[in-house]
């Protein structure tokens, strides 16, 4: 787990070195939980998010995408719940000036116990917590923390303060004169934006249930213990589908989002083995099933994706605020022989946070190579062997020298490839610094134009992942890039 560590600890700062995450205002000492991304970051992150897409829109049928707006009208939040529900208990430590979500400082204490062989005492302590947050004890939380001489990680003592609760969204204030302005919120998920679209998309879209409509977009929450890098931030970025279904299909839907879900991870390059179910023992109170599939991060294993069924939950309520009709007019016939009439839909859930994945696919990447020449001198290199299909640049055209017209060739090579793929030309430094900076950057092949190219239209193509090299027609290269980016 130490090396775990240290290996993170260096993708963090490989991250800000070739322009992947900087920390936000970071010329002013920056924002805690805040992050930019650079310019290779932000190309890989799109073409994370056109991945989703395409998977989602272009490849199911019945499935349409929008855009909502970040700011919905304030009762919106009231339906949903988030107004009187979206908040956690938090404790701090007196000494350290620490603070702490309850249940990850409980859960925390429990995995501990349960690698010290105290099997039963880490599951005495979880059901006991689950127990108290079902009713929002926060004595019983407090004194379960104390009872089990739990300790602050920094100051090692157990001197706490009381239970509090911090709501988790963001409020502002809309409107031009501050004394007529209302409250309203950054939206903590993008979920309800689609619900309450959800006639409008039906209707303009004259679509049948079972119907989805996906949306990717930037959510909020005021978190106040984010940590590990960009896993937990403020401000971040979700990619979500919401299948409406008729009433009592739902499990056969979630049972086949659950397995579409984690198929398409692994045709993200995502290991089989480095992903699991987690099945939802404690149920939000309008699910009937849910589940996280998880990634086994540098830090454990950690949620992905969330798959939900919602029930009809989020569509009735909105009906109940908004006091307009949301239902679904079902044409086809039931086992009686009659239509099934009006109803309001079922909701089977799939969001993963578009950070998250960013996160696992560098995770996933990131490699320290060292190896012994034949000539018996050690060597090594850092490498980002991202999937070519989605990594920021595609190809590097690099010609050997800056003169004796190879500069002229590589140029006109970039200006054929640049309409189909992301490529990058550089003509400074030694070749071998240049490979190796575009292995450092995730650059899957680079392609060099030598004296030789001028005789017999002939390139070098390098492959990042093993350094193998090849000499193949320069009329072939753009064929061959796109070949190997579906």
């Amino acid at each position: 787990m130490a090396n775990e560590t240290n290996i993170f600890q260096e993708l963090i700062s490989h991250c800000k070195e070739y322009g992947y995450i900087f920390q936000s205002s970071e010329i002013y000492d920056g924002l805690a939980a805040v992050y930019d991304y650079g310019q290779n970051g932000a190309q890989l992150k799109k073409n994370i998010r056109d991945e989703w897409w395409k998977s989602m829109t272009q490849f199911h049928d019945n499935i349409v995408g929008i855009d909502a707006a970040i700011f919905m009208h304030p009762t919106t939040w009231k339906a949903s719940g988030h107004v009187d529900n979206f908040s956690d208990p938090m404790i701090d430590n007196k000494d350290s000036n620490k603070r702490y979500r309850v249940d990850h400082l409980l859960e925390g204490f429990s995995e501990d116990q349960k690698a010290l062989g105290n099997d039963a005492l880490a599951n005495e302590i979880i059901q006991a917590m689950d127990a108290l947050l079902a009713t929002n004890d926060f004595a019983g939380l407090k004194k379960l923390i104390e009872d089990n001489k739990i300790k602050c990680a920094v100051s090692k003592t157990c001197n706490w303060t009381d239970v509090r609760e911090f709501n988790l969204m963001f409020s502002t204030q809309i409107g031009s004169v501050a004394e007529e302005s209302e409250t309203i919120y950054l939206r903590p998920e993008t979920a309800q934006g689609i619900f309450v679209n959800f006639l409008n998309v039906q209707k303009t879209g004259r679509m049948k249930i079972p119907f989805g409509i996906a949306q990717t977009g930037k959510a909020f929450r005021n978190e106040i213990v984010a940590r590990q890098f960009i896993f937990r931030m403020r401000e971040f970025e979700q990619m979500e589908m919401q299948f409406f279904v008729r009433p009592g299909t739902q499990m056969e839907w979630y049972s086949f989002w659950k397995a579409e879900r984690k198929k398409w991870h692994e045709s993200m390059g995502i290991p089989a083995a480095k992903l699991r179910y987690h099945n939802h023992v404690k149920l939000a109170h309008y699910a009937d099933a849910a589940l996280d599939i998880e990634f086994e991060f540098p830090f454990g294993w950690k949620e992905l994706e969330g798959i939900h069924s919602r029930t009809d939950f989020d569509l009735k309520q909105h009906q109940e605020y908004s006091k307009k009709k949301i239902q679904y007019f079902d044409n086809d016939l039931n086992p009686e022989g009659k239509p099934f009439g009006n109803y309001v839909p079922y909701v089977v859930e799939t969001s993963v946070g578009l950070d998250r994945l960013f996160l696992t696919i560098l995770s996933l990447a990131y490699v320290n190579e060292h190896w012994t020449k034949e000539d018996g001198t050690e060597d090594s290199r850092v490498v980002l062997k991202i999937p070519a299909k989605i990594a920021p640049t595609k190809l590097a055209i690099l010609p050997l020298v800056k003169k004796d017209g190879l500069p002229e060739i590589a140029r006109a090579l970039m200006e054929d490839c640049k309409t189909a793929f992301h490529c990058f030309y550089e003509e400074k430094d030694a070749i071998g610094k240049r490979y190796r900076r575009m292995d450092a950057i995730g650059t899957p092949f680079c392609v060099t134009i030598d004296h030789q190219t001028k005789e017999d239209n002939m390139v070098t193509i390098r492959y990042r992942d093993n350094m193998t090299q090849e000499r193949i027609p320069l009329s072939s290269v753009k064929q061959l890039v796109l070949e190997k980016i579906q």
